[in-house]
C-alpha cells in the first residue's frame, strides 16, 4: 500500500487529520497536471495551476465523497474530474450573457483564435463527453485523465489498470467518437 492509499483509507474511516497528510503528498503531482492543464488551455486565461490544485483539492476533500477513494488512482481520477468541473464551470461563467459572455473577445495577438471560439468548442466537449459517458464511462474517463489531468497514456492505463495496448485503443476510439460528436 503506497502512502497515499493509506492515507485515503485513514480518510474513509473518519480520520479528519488524514486529510492535511495527504496535501503534501500529493500536491507537487496535482500541481504538474494542473500545469499541463492550463498550459493547454486559451491564451487569456484567467486560472493559474495553482488555483486550480488549490479548488480541485478543496472540492476532493470537502465534498461528501471524498471518504470513498479506495486508491491513489481512484484519486487522481476525481482530481481528473474536478478540474475539469472547474475550467468548464469558468467557461460557462465567461460565456454568460449577463458577464458579457455573449460579446466577441479580442485578443491583442492575431493568430491565436478568440476566447470566445475556445470557450464554444471546450463546451461542445463537455457536452459531448457527458454524452458519451453515457454511453462508455470507462472510455469517458480516459478522456478525462488525458485531456482534463494532463496524463501520458501509460500513466493512464496505470491508473485505471488496463494495458497501455489496450489504454492506446480506447483513445484512439474516444477520440474518433468525440470529434464525430462535435462535428455534428
Amino acid at each position: 500500500m503506497t502512502e497515499v492509499t493509506k492515507i485515503l483509507a485513514a480518510m474513509e474511516s473518519g480520520d479528519k487529520a488524514a486529510a492535511e497528510e495527504l496535501l503534501p503528498l500529493v500536491y507537487n503531482e496535482l500541481r504538474a497536471l494542473a500545469r499541463a492543464r492550463v498550459a493547454s488551455e486559451p491564451a487569456g486565461q484567467t486560472i493559474q495551476a495553482t488555483e486550480l490544485v488549490h479548488e480541485a483539492y478543496l472540492r476532493l476533500v470537502g465534498s461528501p465523497t471524498s471518504a470513498s477513494w479506495n486508491s491513489r488512482g481512484h484519486f487522481f481520477g476525481a482530481a481528473a474530474r474536478a478540474m475539469r468541473r472547474i475550467l468548464i464551470d469558468r467557461a460557462r461563467m465567461r460565456q454568460a450573457t449577463k458577464r458579457g459572455g455573449d460579446m466577441e473577445h479580442i485578443e491583442l495577438q492575431t493568430d491565436i483564435v478568440s476566447t470566445a471560439q475556445r470557450d464554444d468548442r471546450l463546451l461542445q466537449l463537455d457536452a459531448a463527453l457527458a454524452t458519451f459517458e453515457d454511453e462508455d464511462p470507462a472510455k469517458a474517463r480516459l478522456v478525462e485523465l488525458r485531456f482534463f489531468a494532463g496524463l501520458s497514456i501509460p500513466d493512464v492505463a496505470e491508473h485505471l489498470g488496463i494495458s497501455v495496448a489496450t489504454a492506446n485503443r480506447h483513445w484512439a476510439y474516444a477520440r474518433a467518437w468525440l470529434k464525430r460528436e462535435m462535428d455534428r
